[in-house]
């Protein structure tokens, strides 16, 4: 169980101002938080498998070669052009 003590001590570590008003209920808070924390690790991982939940078979498609631009066609309108490539400027 989470007291005030612990809860004022760790807002002095965050370095954090908790009133008096809030401190019951951030005690509850914290003492929620640190509940389900040991419920989630007390957990089984029996009879768990994790591994295609989904039931995904492939979900990736093959490679398919398409035709593509004609190089020189994509460079007609380019500034500035050497040996089929965009020449683009270095920024300093």
């Amino acid at each position: 169980m989470v007291s005030h003590e612990d809860v004022l001590g760790i807002a002095r570590l965050c370095k954090l101002y908790i009133a008096d008003d809030e401190l019951d209920s951030m005690t509850k808070v914290m003492d929620d938080i640190i509940r389900f924390a040991d419920t989630i690790n007390n957990a089984s991982e029996e009879g768990a498998e994790f591994d295609n939940i989904n039931n995904l078979s492939n979900a990736f498609r093959e490679d398919e070669v398409v035709p593509s631009y004609d190089r020189e066609e994509i460079l007609k309108n380019a500034n500035d052009v050497d040996e089929g490539h965009f020449l683009v400027r270095k920024r300093v």
